[in-house]
C-alpha cells in the first residue's frame, strides 16, 4: 500500500525532497499536498520523516561508479567516493543540515553509478531479464576492513524507552555491548541523531536485580531504516549513572552468554579475507616501495620497504660505499616536477646506467620528459647508455601517502585481552618519528628488457660528445641523507628457518677452487663467507664440499653438491645460495641438512634479524596497503591447471580496473576471462609456472590488449594475447590494427608461486572466528590456502609501443584517445 502511494506520487515525492532541511518545509508540504487524501498525506509525510533521519552509514563506492574513488572524511569517518559523489554529498549535507538518509540515497543514486546506468539501459518494462551468471573471480578490496571497540552480542530482549515526555515506548534490542546497543523501534517514533533517551531493560530486570530504577541513558548515534514498520537505532551509553555494579554485570553477562547468542562476526570475517590476500601479495611485489619525505621544502627519499622480489632494485642503486644513490636519482627537482602532474597517480619512465672509474660507481639517469626537453641529447643518451650492462628502464609511480594510514588495528576489540590490546596500540613514538615527514609513496618497477635495450642500441651517436652526458650524471655527496632500508617482516616468508652455524666449505667452479665457511644454513639454502673475492653472478651453478661435516656422516656423500648462486654482496665475499634441484631428483644437500636440523633443533640457534626500529615495517606495509595502484591477481589450483580465483582492488584503479568498471564488472565478483582467457592460463601460464617454487623469482609474461570502448559487451570489446617473456614483436600486426580506432594496452604480468600463508598475522582473528563459528573459520582457511600463485599486472604501454616500429603519429593519437577515455571514467 505505502509503496503504491509513493510510486503513484513519485514526482511529488522527488519535488518535496528538494525542500527537506528548509525551515518552512511544513508550510511547503501542506501547500503541495493539499489535494491529497489524509492517508496519502500521512504516508508521504512518513517518507519525508524517514529521509530526514540522521545516519552514520559508511559509504564505499569502490567498484560501484565510473569515477575514480578516493578517501573522503566527514565528521571523523572516512568514506570512499568519487568527485561526482563528493559534490552531491556536500551539497546534500548543506541542504539537509547534516548526514541524513536523504544524503545517503542521493550519493548512492548519482548519474555515474553502475546500478543507475543499468536501470537506464533497460529498454522496455516487458523485457525478460535473465539472471546474471555467477561470476568466478572474487574482488578483494584492500584495507577495507574496520576495527571494533568491543564485542557486540546478537541478543534480543524487551525494553522500554523514554524521551521528550514520552514514556514506556516498547521496543527490543537486536544486539548489545557494554557501551552501546542497537534497538528495533516502530517507525512512527521520530528520534534524531544526538538525542538522549532513557532505556529500561525490561527483559533482564525480570530475572536479575540490576538496581536501575531510573534506567540507563543513551545517545542516538545513527538511524537505519530497514522497512516500513521499523527503524534500527544505534545507541551509545553516556555512562551518566556511574553504576560500576551494572557495568560489571553487563560485561559478565555478555562474556558468559556470547557463545549461546553469538557475537557479530561480520567485520572480522571481512578482515581475515582481505588481510589474507594482502599478505600473499605484498611480499611478492616486484616494485620497490620508496617513501618520499619533505623537510624544509625539499623532497628526498627517506625510507624504502623491500621484499625478496624487489631487493635487487635497492641493491642496483647501492654504490661501492654501500650507500643508496636514490637520494640523487629521485632528487627534489624530479619529484617536484612529477608531483605537479594533475592526476592521482603520477607516472614516468626512468632510464639509468652506471660508469665505474677508479673503483667508484657513478650513476647517470634521465626521465622520458627530461629527454624530450633535451632532444639533441636523446640519441646520445639512449645509444651510449644502452650499450652498458648496467642499462635499466624503470617505471615510476608517485602517489600521496598519509602517515595516519600507518595504523591499522585488528578487527577485534581491546576487551578481548591484554594481547589484543597490545596489538591494537598505535605506532610507537619512534615509528611516528621515522614517518612524520612522509608525503608520497614512489613505486619503482624495472620494466626494461633485452629486446628494448637492443632497440635503443640502434641509436647513432657521436662518441666525441659523450662528455655532454654529464648533464644526467649524479655526483657523490660527502654526507648524503640516509635512506633507511626496511625489510618487509613476514613471519613465514622463508620456506625454512635458517640456523647459525660455521663449518668449512670448498667451492669448486670450472676453473678454480675457493675456500670459505658457512654463516648459516637451512634445508634448501645457505650463506657462505669466502676467503677471497668471487666473480659469481646470480644464476651461476657451483659445487660445494663440506669436509668437516663429512666426518659426522657415512650415509651421505657431501662432495661436489650443486647449488645455485642467488646473490653476492658488494664486498664480493658473501654469497647466498640455494639447492640446485633438477626436476624431481633427490638433492644430497637437502636430504642431509633436513636430517641434521631435525636431529639438532635444541642445539642449533635460529638466525633472526631484529628490526632497527620495531614496528616500522608494519607501519610502512599498512601505508602501502592503503595506497594500492596496481592490479593483483590470485591463481587458485584447479585440477591440473590454474584459474583466477581473486583479484585485488585498491584506492587507485589501474587501466584494467577502469575497463572492468566500464562494464559493471567490479563489484564483489568479476570475470577476467576476456582479459586473461582460459587458453592463456592453460596453454601459456600453467605450463610455465607449474614446476616453479616459492623460492623462484617471478616469471614475466606480456599481455597485449586491443580494446574498443564503443562496444557494449566486454567480449566484443577486447582482443587479448598473452606470451611468456617480453618480446611483443609477433603481435605487431594486431597492435598496428588497433592504433587506428581502438585503445591498445601492453601489460607486464609478473607471476610468483606462493609459499605458506602468514597465519601468525591472522591468528588472533581466525581464533576468534573459530570460537563462535568453527565452520566459517575452516571455510576462510580453505579459501586462503587454495591460493597457489600471485600475479601483478603493470601497464607499460607508453614504453613498449616505442619499440615495435609503428607509425608514431598513430601511436600518439591513440595515446591521447586513451588518456581522454581513462580520465573520463576515473
Amino acid at each position: 500500500m505505502a509503496e503504491d502511494v509513493l510510486l503513484k506520487h513519485e514526482a511529488l515525492v522527488n519535488e518535496l525532497k528538494q525542500y527537506l532541511g528548509n525551515a518552512k518545509f511544513d508550510l511547503i508540504f501542506k501547500s503541495k499536498t493539499a489535494e491529497l487524501s489524509k492517508p496519502e498525506q500521512f504516508l508521504i509525510k512518513m517518507e519525508m520523516s524517514r529521509l530526514s533521519q540522521p545516519i552514520d552509514r559508511f559509504i564505499d563506492l569502490r567498484g560501484s561508479v565510473t569515477g575514480q574513488v578516493k578517501p573522503y572524511e566527514h565528521n571523523g569517518k572516512q568514506h570512499f567516493m568519487d568527485d561526482t559523489a563528493i559534490e552531491v554529498f556536500e551539497a546534500a549535507i548543506k541542504q539537509h543540515k547534516g548526514y541524513t538518509l536523504a544524503v545517503y540515497e542521493a550519493v548512492m543514486n548519482t548519474e555515474n553509478n553502475y546500478r543507475v546506468l543499468q536501470q537506464k539501459s533497460t529498454t522496455t518494462p516487458a523485457k525478460i531479464i535473465e539472471p546474471l551468471p555467477e561470476l568466478p573471480t572474487d574482488v578483494i578490496k584492500f584495507a577495507a576492513y574496520e576495527s571494533r571497540r568491543e564485542e557486540r552480542m546478537n541478543y534480543s530482549i524487551k525494553i522500554t524507552i523514554e524521551y521528550d515526555e514520552q514514556t514506556k515506548i516498547e521496543a527490543s534490542t537486536s544486539d548489545i555491548s557494554l557501551s552501546g546497543c542497537k534497538i528495533k523501534l516502530a517507525f512512527r517514533y521520530n528520534l534524531k541523531k544526538g538525542q538522549l533517551i532513557v532505556m529500561h531493560l525490561v527483559g533482564l530486570e525480570q530475572d536479575f536485580e540490576l538496581g536501575l530504577k531510573n534506567g540507563i541513558e543513551y545517545e542516538v548515534v545513527a538511524i537505519e531504516n530497514t522497512s516500513d514498520e521499523f527503524n534500527h537505532i544505534r545507541l551509545k551509553r553516556t555512562f551518566k549513572e556511574n553504576n560500576t555494579a551494572f557495568d560489571h554485570f553487563l560485561e559478565s553477562f555478555i562474556h558468559g552468554n556470547k557463545r549461546r547468542y553469538k557475537v557479530n562476526l561480520d567485520n572480522t570475517l571481512d578482515a581475515v579475507i582481505s588481510k589474507g590476500y594482502e599478505q600473499y601479495y605484498i611480499p611478492r611485489v616486484n616494485s620497490l616501495y620508496v617513501f618520499i619525505s619533505q623537510k624544509n621544502g625539499v623532497y628526498y627519499p627517506s625510507l624504502s620497504l623491500t621484499t625478496e622480489n624487489s631487493l635487487f632494485i635497492q641493491r642496483y642503486f647501492t654504490d661501492e660505499r654501500k650507500v643508496s644513490c636514490l637520494y640523487s636519482v629521485l632528487n627534489h627537482k624530479r619529484i617536484r616536477n612529477l608531483a605537479l602532474k594533475p592526476v592521482a597517480v603520477k607516472e614516468e619512465y626512468l632510464y639509468t646506467f652506471t660508469h665505474v672509474s677508479a673503483g667508484k660507481i657513478y650513476y647517470y639517469s634521465a626521465t622520458r620528459s627530461e629527454l624530450e626537453q633535451h632532444a639533441q641529447l636523446k640519441a646520445l643518451f639512449f645509444g651510449f647508455g644502452s650499450r652498458r650492462d648496467s642499462w635499466r628502464c624503470f617505471k615510476l609511480q608517485l602517489m600521496p601517502s598519509h602517515t595516519e594510514d600507518a595504523y591499522i588495528p585488528l578487527s577485534l576489540p581491546n576487551s578481548l585481552g591484554k594481547d589484543i590490546e597490545k596489538l591494537n596500540k598505535p605506532p610507537s613514538p619512534r615509528v611516528e618519528g621515522a614517518i612524520k615527514d612522509v608525503k608520497y609513496l614512489m613505486l619503482l618497477t624495472q620494466v626494461g628488457n633485452k629486446h628494448e635495450q637492443q632497440h635503443y642500441q640502434q641509436y647513432e651517436f657521436d662518441k666525441a660528445l659523450a662528455n655532454k652526458l654529464k648533464l644526467f650524471g649524479h655526483s657523490k655527496h660527502a654526507s648524503p641523507p640516509e635512506l633507511n632500508t626496511v625489510p618487509l617482516e613476514y613471519v613465514n616468508l622463508r620456506s625454512n628457518k635458517r640456523y647459525l652455524y660455521k663449518t668449512s666449505v670448498v667451492i669448486n667452479t670450472r676453473d678454480s677452487v675457493l675456500h670459505g665457511h658457512t654463516r648459516d644454513f637451512s634445508v634448501f639454502g645457505l650463506q657462505l663467507e669466502c676467503n677471497q673475492e668471487v666473480n659469481f653472478k646470480k644464476g651461476d651453478i657451483v659445487s660445494l664440499s663440506f669436509p668437516d661435516l663429512q666426518k659426522i656422516t657415512k650415509s651421505y656423500s657431501l662432495s661436489l653438491i650443486q647449488y645455485e648462486v642467488m646473490a653476492v654482496s658488494k664486498s664480493l665475499t658473501t654469497i647466498n645460495l640455494k639447492a640446485h634441484v633438477e626436476k624431481k631428483l633427490p638433492h644430497t644437500g637437502v636430504d642431509f641438512f633436513t636430517l641434521l636440523i631435525n636431529s639438532n633443533k635444541q642445539k642449533l640457534k635460529v638466525a633472526e634479524e631484529s628490526p632497527k626500529v620495531p614496528g616500522l615495517s608494519t607501519a610502512l606495509r599498512n601505508m602501502v596497503t592503503k595506497t594500492l595502484c596496481q592490479f593483483p591477481i590470485y591463481l587458485h589450483k584447479s585440477m591440473a591447471h590454474f584459474e583466477i580465483g581473486a583479484m585485488g582492488f585498491g584506492l587507485y584503479p589501474s587501466p584494467l580496473h577502469v575497463i572492468l568498471q566500464n562494464f559493471s564488472l567490479l563489484n564483489t565478483k568479476t570475470d577476467l576471462s576476456n582479459i586473461i582467457t582460459k587458453a592463456h592460463i592453460a596453454d601459456v601460464i600453467t605450463p610455465n609456472i607449474k614446476e616453479r617454487s616459492r623460492q623462484d623469482s617471478p616469471l614475466e609474461f606480456s599481455l597485449v590488449i586491443n580494446f574498443d570502448p564503443k562496444k557494449e559487451n566486454i567480449a566484443d570489446a577486447i582482443t587479448s594475447q598473452c606470451i611468456l617473456g617480453t618480446d611483443c614483436s609477433e603481435f605487431k600486426q594486431q597492435v598496428s590494427k588497433g592504433l587506428k580506432s581502438e585503445l591498445v594496452f601492453i601489460m607486464r604480468l609478473y607471476i610468483s608461486r606462493t609459499g605458506r600463508l602468514d597465519t601468525d598475522y591472522l591468528a588472533n582473528e581466525l581464533k576468534y572466528v573459530s570460537q563462535y563459528a568453527i565452520h566459517k573459520a575452516k571455510d576462510l582457511e580453505d579459501a586462503l590456502w587454495s591460493v597457489s600463485g600471485v600475479g601483478d599486472i603493470i601497464d607499460v604501454s607508453d614504453e613498449a609501443l616505442v619499440h615495435l616500429s609503428l607509425n608514431q603519429q598513430q601511436v600518439e593519437q591513440m595515446s591521447r584517445r586513451k588518456l581522454i577515455w581513462l580520465n573520463r571514467l576515473r
